[in-house]
C-alpha cells in the first residue's frame, strides 16, 4: 500500500491478537508454521467444520475423520493457498470454501442483486462478500467477476464510492517494502494490483484489492484515472 496514512503500533499489535485469537480452535500441534508445520503428517482430529468440508468436497459425510478425508482436505488446501496444509478442516478451510461456492454462483451475471451501481459509465465493482470483483459499461459486463484478495481483519478494505485517482505500474510499498505490479490507487493507500500470492491465500490483504497478475493488467488496460469504483459488502471472517 502506498504510504499515506501510517500504523501505530497499536493498531499492529490488535492485527497479531486478532491473528492468533482466530487460530485458537485448532488443536497445538496444527499452529506450528514454517518448514516443519508444512511437512507434518496428515492430522487425525476432526475440525469443526468437518461435515461441511466433506459435503464440499463429495465425500462420505460421517463427520469423522479419516485418511481419505485428510487426503482430500489436505489436497484442497494446497491448491487454494490455505496453511498450514494439514489437512485440519478448521475456520479458514470452510471460509475459502464458502467463498469459492458464492465465486462460482456469480457466473456472467454478479451485479444480478442490483448492488454495484452502474448508471456512471464505467465502473470497477468490489463485492468483498464474495471476494469478487468486475468492470461494467452501464447495464453490460465488460470483463469478470474475477476472483480477488481484500482486507484482512483490522486491515479492511473500506466500503463506498471512489475513483481511480494514481495510476503506478511498478510501484513497490514504501511501507511493507513489497512490489505492487499494476496499483492503480482508489481510496488513499488503497488500490487494485498484482500479488504473487493465490487470491484465496489467507489472512488477506492490508487493504489493497489483490488480483493475479492477468487480472490486473487488464484492469490497468482498462480502468483510466477518474474511473469510478465501488466497493460493498463484508469479507468473511472480518
Amino acid at each position: 500500500m502506498k504510504n499515506i496514512q501510517g500504523i501505530s503500533g497499536t493498531r499492529l499489535r490488535r492485527g497479531l491478537v486478532l491473528s492468533v485469537a482466530g487460530l485458537t480452535a485448532i488443536p497445538a500441534f496444527v499452529l506450528g508454521t514454517g518448514t516443519a508445520a508444512q511437512a507434518a503428517s496428515c492430522t487425525a482430529s476432526k475440525g469443526p467444520y468437518q461435515k461441511q468440508a466433506e459435503k464440499y468436497l463429495h465425500l462420505k459425510v460421517d463427520g469423522k475423520q479419516s485418511a481419505a478425508d485428510c487426503n482430500a482436505i489436505r489436497s484442497f488446501q494446497g491448491t487454494y493457498g490455505v496453511t498450514p496444509t494439514l489437512g485440519y478442516a478448521g475456520p479458514v478451510t470452510w471460509r475459502t470454501m464458502q467463498t469459492l461456492t458464492a465465486q462460482k454462483a456469480a457466473g456472467k451475471n454478479p451485479n444480478k442483486a442490483k448492488k454495484c451501481p452502474t448508471n456512471k459509465g464505467r465502473i470497477a465493482c468490489v463485492d468483498l462478500t464474495r471476494q469478487i470483483s468486475w468492470i461494467q459499461d452501464g447495464s453490460k459486463l465488460k470483463f469478470g467477476p474475477v476472483p480477488v484478495r481484500t482486507g484482512r481483519d483490522g486491515y479492511e478494505t473500506r466500503t463506498g464510492a471512489k475513483k481511480i485517482y494514481w495510476k503506478h505500474k511498478n510501484h513497490v510499498s514504501s511501507i511493507y517494502h513489497v512490489a505492487m505490479p499494476y496499483s492503480q490507487f482508489f481510496d488513499g493507500g488503497q488500490a487494485f494490483h498484482a500479488v504473487g500470492v493465490k487470491m484465496w491465500n489467507p489472512p488477506g490483504s492490508h487493504g489493497c484489492v489483490n488480483m493475479r497478475t492477468a487480472d490486473a493488467k487488464s484492469y490497468w488496460n482498462l480502468l483510466k484515472n477518474g474511473d469510478d469504483v465501488y466497493v460493498y459488502g463484508r469479507k468473511l471472517g472480518t
